[in-house]
C-alpha cells in the first residue's frame, strides 16, 4: 500500500521539486546582489582610480604608508615618501587617494 498525505491524497514528488528549486534560484539572486554585485562594483571603482593616479595626488598603500605621487608608470608609481626619500610601488599596491582636505593639513 502507498503511503497517503493528509486527506487521503498521494504525495507530489513533482511539487516539491519544483519548490525546492525555486528556494536555489533564490538562494543564488540573493548571493548576487548582497556579495558578488558590490564586490564588483569595488573593484571597478578601484580600478578606475588607479587609471586616474597622476603626479601630485597624495596616496595611501596597502602597507600603510603615505607619500605624495612624483612620476606614474604604466605598471608602477614612484611616490616621495620623505624629504630625499622615493619608492617606487607597484600600481595595484595603492590603497587609495587621500582626499585634498587632509593633504594641506599634514606636514
Amino acid at each position: 500500500m502507498a503511503p497517503t498525505g493528509p486527506a487521503g491524497t498521494e504525495p507530489n514528488p513533482t511539487g516539491q521539486m519544483v519548490q525546492m528549486i525555486g528556494m536555489f534560484v533564490i538562494m543564488g539572486a540573493m548571493f548576487y546582489f548582497l556579495m558578488i554585485r558590490p564586490q564588483q562594483k569595488q573593484r571597478k571603482q578601484h580600478e578606475e582610480m588607479l587609471k586616474n593616479l597622476k603626479t601630485g595626488d597624495k596616496i595611501v598603500t596597502t602597507g600603510g604608508l603615505f607619500g605624495l605621487v612624483t612620476n606614474v608608470k604604466e605598471k608602477s608609481v614612484t611616490m616621495k615618501i620623505a624629504d630625499n626619500v622615493k619608492v617606487e610601488i607597484l600600481r595595484s599596491a595603492v590603497s587609495g587617494v587621500v582626499a585634498s582636505d587632509s593633504a594641506g593639513s599634514e606636514k
